[in-house]
């Protein structure tokens, strides 16, 4: 057992950037696989086997499982809007949020191959061999969103938008100390129920992404495994708005919860505590320095 320790040892990443860059892959890669698995089941079953609230639970339980797999390791961000928000609030530094985010992508690319291998023969019976983004018998929509044919683009862009801000508006304050926050081992239950909420209330116009690397990392795969161009270039190229407006709605919901929330928040005790013992100094030497100049004046008038 010793030697396997020393072995463990010898193998563990020092690197902290290359840890949470590992954690971010592995993490949405079980978000994927849960949510991408749970799609192909109700497509190909007809319905059968779950329902669209199925797929909506199991991105849910894949969103709980993910962040108690990687938040101790990266924060557990999944999400390239989320990574791009705790940059703009200081809590990431800008040059962790490329690796953070093709990280992200990459786990939930291969976690969408994975679904395709596991149910590959399903989605052939189901498609008769032919993978396409249209008709009764697409198959597409198992890996990426797409959305309703009498939705504008524009209407599509706004939903991405909210839902993504209401992530941001949501979760901010579980983890601020000033407010109050949810206790530490709850952080994952509660932010995958406000995302099965926001799942189960925004996703008739096109399928609640919320999150860049959710989207694009599944349709760069069905690029690659035989659907085609279609996937980019479909509903007007759709593909942009999932990748584009989450990101706009993530900075978004961070700002309004800065504006409306955390910056009327009572200050913290321990800091009130800080701030009052560091003006005690400062007038410590201030009087200290006012001696000086008292004494100094005394021994120049003598």
């Amino acid at each position: 057992m010793s030697q396997v320790k020393k072995i463990v040892k010898r193998m563990k990443v020092k690197n902290e950037l290359a840890r949470q860059i590992m954690g971010e892959f592995l993490g949405t890669f079980v978000l994927l696989l849960f949510g991408c698995a749970a799609a192909a089941q109700v497509k190909t079953s007809r319905e059968t086997k779950g329902q669209f609230l199925s797929v909506n639970m199991a991105f849910s339980v894949g969103v709980m499982s993910a962040m108690y797999l990687s938040r101790a390791v990266s924060g557990a961000h999944l999400n390239p809007a989320v990574s791009l928000s705790f940059c703009v609030l200081g809590d990431l530094a800008w040059i962790k949020l490329l690796p953070y985010s093709l990280a992200q992508i990459l786990g939930a690319y291969l976690a969408s191959g994975l679904v395709f291998l596991i149910y590959h023969d399903a989605i052939m019976e189901f498609s008769g061999g032919i993978l396409t983004v249209f008709g009764p018998n697409e198959t597409a929509s198992i890996f990426a969103t797409y959305p309703t044919d009498v939705v504008s683009l524009q209407t599509n862009f706004l939903d991405q938008v909210v839902g993504t801000a209401m992530l941001m508006l949501c979760i901010l304050p579980l983890n601020d100390k000033r407010n109050a926050p949810a206790p530490e081992a709850l952080l994952p239950p509660i932010v995958a129920t406000v995302v099965l909420g926001i799942s189960m209330s925004m996703s008739a116009n096109c399928g609640a992404a919320i999150n860049p690397a959710r989207d694009f990392g599944p349709r760069l795969f069905t690029f690659t495994a035989g659907w085609g161009t279609e996937v980019f270039t479909c509903y007007d190229y759709f593909f942009w708005i999932p990748l584009v407006a989450p990101m706009v709605g993530g900075v978004l919901g961070s700002i309004i919860y800065l504006v409306f929330i955390q910056w009327h928040l009572p200050d913290d005790e321990s800091e009130e505590e800080n701030e009052s013992e560091e003006f005690k100094g400062q007038t410590k030497v201030m009087e200290h320095n006012n001696k000086k100049d008292e004494l100094y004046l005394k021994m120049s008038s003598l």
